[in-house]
């Protein structure tokens, strides 16, 4: 199943899969120019995240976007905790990226409540995700995390999630009804594919075929994403093989 996180179009996604809610902490070799599969949790000791507070966690993203280069590929908000699948560009770490998403949210929340202290807890759970079938299983997963919470009966019928965007709906329907919208990223079909970003430099300056080598060497092809921003091409798509 190929899935495309899209701008302004859809593409009907099947939901049949469950997954366990284990996401392990992952030692960060590589700190940007992947896709992560990222788990922040509330405090404890904190009120749990009303609709008010989804929004403002929708601007709090929506600022990073015009300070820091990443793409934002599937997405969901719940009481106590939040998954998003996203690619910092080089040199943003996945960790500056999260740094400046909890800050930025938390002075927001933090506002609105006029409360103070830290919001979310101090780790935050990542994994990168290095083949289509990993891809497109976190996004089920991630689209399936308020109906397994018991919130909904259909991923659909969440609000606060990219589901109906991938189900159909335009970016501005979803810009409308939440704030926030995805980028368009168009993955291969071969499920064993794996997936890294490179940038237009790097290709440029030969740095990259090494790593493509040795990844052709373990047993599968490696694919650099098409990815478009605004209907600009960032990085294209290519096959080894």
């Amino acid at each position: 199943m190929t899935f495309i996180g899209v701008r302004g179009s859809g593409l009907a996604i099947a939901f049949a899969v469950s997954y366990s809610s284990a996401v392990p902490r992952l030692r960060r070799p590589f700190l940007s120019g992947r896709y992560f599969f990222i788990t922040v949790c509330l405090r404890k000791e904190r009120a749990k995240l009303a609709e008010a507070d989804f929004r403002l966690l929708t601007l709090a993203f929506n600022r990073a976007r015009q300070m820091h280069p990443f793409y934002l590929t599937a997405w969901v908000f719940l009481p106590d905790h939040w998954h998003v699948i996203c690619a910092p560009a080089h040199p943003l770490t996945i960790s500056q990226l999260m740094k400046s998403l909890k800050t930025s949210s938390t002075v927001l929340i933090n506002r609105r409540r006029a409360e103070s202290g830290e919001l979310w807890q101090a780790r935050f759970f990542d994994r990168a995700l290095r083949t289509v079938k990993e891809y497109n299983e976190k996004v089920e997963y991630v689209h399936l995390n308020p109906v397994n919470a018991g919130l909904v009966r259909r991923p659909q019928d969440w609000p606060w999630s990219s589901v109906n965007e991938y189900s159909g709906i335009s970016a501005d329907e979803q810009k409308r009804r939440c704030g926030l919208t995805i980028d368009r990223v168009r993955m291969p079909s071969h499920r064993r594919a794996r997936i890294w970003q490179t940038s237009a430099r790097t290709r440029a300056a030969g740095r990259d075929y090494g790593a493509r080598a040795a990844d052709l060497k373990n047993g599968g092809p490696r694919y650099s994403l098409h990815v478009e921003n605004g209907g600009k091409v960032v990085f294209t798509e290519r096959l080894e093989v």
